[in-house]
Order: C-alpha cells, then sequence, then structure tokens
C-alpha cells in the first residue's frame, strides 16, 4: 500500500471529541447487543430483569454523554474533511453524521418514554430514581415500543453506513479519514 500523500494527512480530532466517539460508540453496540438477547429471554426471570435495567442505564449513559458531545463540539468545531473527497462524499458524510446525532438523541428518549408509559420506573444505577415523565397507559406504551425498536434499527443501518464509508476512504480512495478519530498513529 502506498502512504498517504503529505497533503493528505488530515487534522486529528481532540482527544475528548476522540474519547466520545470511542465510549458512545461502545455503549451503543452494547446497548444494541443486550437489547436483542434480554428479549429473547422468555419470561421474566432475573437475568432478564438485570438485562433491563442495563440496558436501560446505558441509554440514559449514551444521552448524557450525547448531550455532552454536542456541546463539546459546538465549542470546538471539528478538523474539516478531506480536500481530496468528492463535494457529494461530503455531503454524505454530514447528513450521515446528523442522523448519527439524532439517533443518539431519539433512541434513548424513545426507550424512557415507552418504560415511562409502561409504568415502569427506571432507577439509574439502582440508585437515582428517575422522573416518571408520562403516565402509565398501555396504548401508548404500545405506540413507543415498536418505534424504540425502528429506530434502533436505524441505528444499525446508520452506523454500518458509517464504518463502511470510513473503511472505502481508507481503504480504497487512500483519505485518511480513520487516523483522524484514532488516538494514535499519524
Amino acid at each position: 500500500m502506498q502512504p498517504y500523500p503529505s497533503t493528505d494527512r488530515a487534522q486529528k480530532y481532540t482527544t475528548v471529541a476522540m474519547a466520545f466517539h470511542w465510549i458512545i460508540a461502545a455503549l451503543i453496540v452494547w446497548g444494541f447487543a443486550l437489547g436483542w438477547i434480554m428479549t429473547d429471554i422468555p419470561g421474566f426471570t432475573p437475568t432478564k430483569l438485570r438485562y433491563f435495567s442495563w440496558h436501560k442505564w446505558i441509554g440514559v449513559t449514551v444521552l448524557a454523554l450525547a448531550v455532552l458531545r454536542l456541546v463539546w463540539r459546538a465549542l470546538n468545531r471539528p478538523p474539516a474533511l478531506p480536500e481530496r473527497m468528492h463535494d457529494w462524499e461530503k455531503a454524505a458524510a454530514h447528513a450521515g453524521h446528523l442522523a448519527l446525532y439524532v439517533l443518539m438523541f431519539a433512541i434513548p428518549v424513545s426507550g424512557y418514554l415507552y418504560t415511562c408509559a409502561a409504568g415502569v420506573p427506571v432507577v439509574y444505577l439502582g440508585v437515582l430514581p428517575l422522573p416518571m415523565v408520562i403516565a402509565p397507559d398501555h396504548a401508548t406504551a404500545a405506540v413507543l415500543k415498536p418505534i424504540h425498536i425502528y429506530l434502533n434499527w436505524a441505528l444499525a443501518a446508520a452506523v454500518a453506513g458509517h464504518v463502511l464509508a470510513v473503511i472505502k476512504h481508507h481503504l480504497i480512495d487512500r483519505v485518511p479519514v480513520l487516523s483522524r478519530m484514532l488516538p494514535f498513529g499519524r
């Protein structure tokens, strides 16, 4: 493989932005996997209830970190995309990032609202009870549950597109987008 041309060495994200990116990404993957596993466990076993609690805690944590990440991003402009990227690729990257941000907020909020509508309190980390922002209502819960599920599948698709785009740019186009978000290397 040819090294990147020196003019293509992109400016890296800040260490804080990288930390937000990778921590939130890991939590989202963990929350998605846990959601998948917990819904396949029959009945109400202690394991299933524990997984539901962990899933909710992950969602609350992702939402809190997403708020902090958005504040950080507003105060710290991200590096420009590499010049070698086509305009349509830059537009697609911006649209993809917007979708990821919207989903980082919409999924935890929809899950929280669904939980409230189902009449199940959220006690963050088993210590901090969160307010029931809507009254229990089975009809509302029946609407919110599939919304939460569909938003998660939309996020899975957006993440897959994000990862595939990074791989394509990094390995095929030889545009160093991946190295911008890695804490090591150039």
